[in-house]
């Protein structure tokens, strides 16, 4: 990277990776950002967190007299989509990309490498298992941070076969695309807490939406179906709410709307808006990114589908929100 020539206007963070020195282009003094938003697919929760962001960053430049422009586009669900969009925002030399799922959040990692500029993700589980680099004490020591979707895994393990007492529950499929890095993560989580009470596990991957329909005929040789948050299934959870037929926890709301009885799920939106400011503070150098710990929404909200409840015969206890 070449040396700026106005070294009042940009500072630069320096910082180590492996053995290379990078440098994080930010510029706290500019009146306008342009900030660019990839999004892996089109689904509510993922919808919810962009608006989120959107909101929360707007407002917070604006309390500062700043103003912000976004540049939004899709993944269209693909790798080499996401990454087409990213270098269009590096061309586009944005001053933030945020990367709205796994997959955009891998392909903004790589793509930043010989240009750093602040890369943060949200709607991710576990940041370490999406990047395969560690995170000590949540700070990355390089251009990534953001925000967690993940809720207590073992607190959705104990919801689902509260609710599902009495009904004999020996074997759980969990369904989803093997594809997602975080999905497996949550996979071997959940499996653990399965098994320590005694329950089998099944775990129905699929590679893609080719092999959805025969893995959902699948779930229905089990007990009960736990989906994680897994964003391939949140696009496609008409089909699998058509095909399986056994009781369906979901690891979150838009999944639990299309095919689930129950969840302990986060607000994606108020996820989105602890990312904007995040923004705020990392565009107006208030928070230097390599050591800006990933945050967690700590408020999850326990809910369900009155009519799905209703046909499975399951009593919601007090705590529980219909959807």
């Amino acid at each position: 990277m070449k040396k700026s020539l106005f070294p009042t206007i940009l500072t630069f963070v320096a910082l180590l990776t492996g053995c290379a020195k990078k440098q994080i282009k930010i510029n706290p003094n500019k009146e306008k950002y342009v900030v660019g938003i990839c999004q892996f697919v089109e689904h509510p929760a993922l919808d919810q967190a962009s608006n989120g962001f959107k909101d929360a960053l707007t407002e917070g430049l604006q309390q500062n007299g700043r103003q912000v422009e976004f540049d939004y586009q899709l993944g269209a669900g693909e790798a080499q989509t996401c990454l087409t969009v990213i270098n269009g925002f590096l061309a586009k030399d944005v001053d933030l990309i945020m990367a709205n799922a796994t997959t955009p959040l891998q392909q903004a990692y790589y793509a930043t490498d010989k240009n750093p500029i602040p890369v943060l993700g949200t709607s991710i589980t576990d940041y370490s298992s999406a990047l395969d680099i560690p995170f000590k004490d949540g700070k990355s020591g390089t251009n990534i941070s953001g925000t967690s979707d993940i809720a207590s895994i073992e607190a959705q393990v104990n919801s689902m076969l509260s609710l599902l007492s009495g009904k004999n529950i020996q074997k759980v499929g969990i369904l989803y695309c093997s594809a997602e890095a975080n999905s497996k993560f949550q996979v071997d989580e959940a499996t653990k807490f399965f098994n320590a009470k005694g329950i089998t596990v099944n775990k129905r991957s699929f590679a893609d939406t080719n092999d959805l329909l025969s893995v959902c005929q699948a779930c229905n040789n089990d007990d009960a179906v736990y989906i994680p948050t897994d964003n391939t299934v949140a696009s496609n959870v008409e089909t699998v709410g058509a095909v399986v037929t056994k009781p369906i926890y979901a690891g979150e709301e838009g999944i639990c709307r299309g095919c689930g009885f129950a969840t302990l799920t986060i607000d994606y939106y108020n996820l989105g808006r602890l990312t904007g400011d995040m923004a705020v503070n990392v565009l107006l150098g208030k928070e230097d990114i390599t050591k800006y710990a990933i945050q967690y929404d700590n408020n999850p909200v326990a809910k369900y589908s009155k009519e799905r409840c209703q046909k499975l015969g399951i009593s919601v206890p007090q705590g529980y929100v219909e959807l």
